[in-house]
């Protein structure tokens, strides 16, 4: 076992351990400034030499190219979803395809500003258990944009496949899996993420955004969180988040240097995530205790849900978990059971123990 637990939190969620002992080593002096940088100016030269590093970095693990504006913000991934239809839908109509508990909240909140229509509503037809197929959406031609969540963290249902063809404008909450793997942000008019799972801690909120969906905020939009106003304010319109942001930019460090199998940086760390996976999946899949409800085809690598056949084992189970160093993984209380956080900071060994505890236990019960 490693000397720390291993953490399988959904959010906020394991920071790598080389982050933290950088954070610790600076947290009273950052390179030499006398500071920490929770005490920095967010305007001093300091901290812009911070933020302006982790955009760079940023932008070259994923590709972002300069026609895109990369913007920390604050207010979490649910707050991006008032804020992404004050910006981007116009007061018109927006289309929203609806695969997890995430996606349901989003076309919710975006009510209050446009009006919306369900492409799909996995809730009532397959009970979050699958994506239906592309050939089953019918967006409407003149929506401003299709919205989808892009990893679905309480129901582990994952997008492997873009929804690219269709003509309008494409928006992704990415919270839970951004940096898991490659993106094609070139496909996206909009890309939002809370940073509480592979970024860093809570507190902050990244968008990328093409530079045409800028200038069509509605006037009830905050200023705030107009994307036009962060954007022409570098993000420091107000006042950043600028210890997540400190942090979400070693992160960013830490992925250049990953390395699986010749491959670096993000396809490394994508390759990592899904041999993790594959050996959680096949561990219950091969299982008479255990047990996963969704559809193989479009498994989160991220969020693994699964469930004791006999519940009267959940708190045993767990139980046995805690004392084996192995926390945080039961279920959201929205669908119980268990749930296995497996984000980029997890390493394999992590992922390793819990597998070899869920066989000792099933042999026990």
């Amino acid at each position: 076992m490693s000397a720390r637990p291993y953490n399988f939190s959904a959010g906020p969620a394991a920071i790598p351990e080389e982050v933290l002992q950088q954070a610790a080593a600076e947290m009273l002096d950052w390179q030499g400034s006398g500071m920490s940088v929770m005490e920095m100016s967010h305007r001093g030269p300091q901290f812009g030499r911070i933020i302006a590093q982790a955009e760079a970095d940023l932008r070259e693990l994923l590709g972002i190219s300069a026609e895109y504006h990369v913007l920390f913000m604050q207010g979490g991934a649910l707050a991006e979803n008032a804020i992404v239809p004050l910006n981007l839908s116009r007061g018109a109509k927006a289309d929203y395809v609806v695969t997890g508990s995430w996606s349901q909240k989003s076309q919710l909140e975006a009510r209050k500003y446009c009006d919306v229509q369900l492409v799909i509503n996995a809730h009532e037809t397959v009970n979050y258990s699958t994506i239906p197929a592309f050939s089953q959406w019918k967006p409407r031609a003149e929506a401003q944009y299709l919205h989808y969540c892009a990893n679905e963290t309480i129901d582990g249902v994952e997008f492997h496949d873009l929804p690219s063809q269709f003509s309008l404008p494409l928006v992704a909450d990415m919270s839970s899996s951004i940096l898991s793997r490659p993106i094609d942000v070139g496909a996206h008019a909009c890309i939002y993420a809370g940073a509480q799972k592979n970024i860093g801690p809570a507190g902050l909120t990244l968008v990328i955004v093409h530079r045409e969906m800028l200038g069509h905020a509605l006037p009830v939009c905050p200023s705030a969180f107009d994307y036009s106003v962060v954007a022409k304010n570098n993000s420091m319109y107000n006042t950043p988040p600028t210890y997540a942001i400190y942090i979400a930019g070693l992160v960013f460090r830490w992925l250049k240097r990953q390395a699986e199998e010749g491959l670096t940086g993000i396809a490394a760390i994508a390759e990592r995530n899904r041999k993790k996976a594959d050996l959680l999946y096949r561990c219950i899949d091969e299982s008479a205790l255990f047990a996963n409800r969704v559809n193989p085809a479009c498994r989160s690598r991220m969020n693994v849900p699964f469930f004791l056949r006999d519940e009267r084992l959940n708190e045993p189970f767990l139980q046995g978990a805690v004392e084996r160093g192995l926390l945080q993984l039961k279920g959201h209380k929205s669908v119980g059971g268990m749930r296995a956080s497996i984000y980029n900071a997890m390493p394999l060994s992590g992922v390793q123990a819990l597998v070899a505890y869920m066989r000792e236990f099933e042999r026990s019960h």
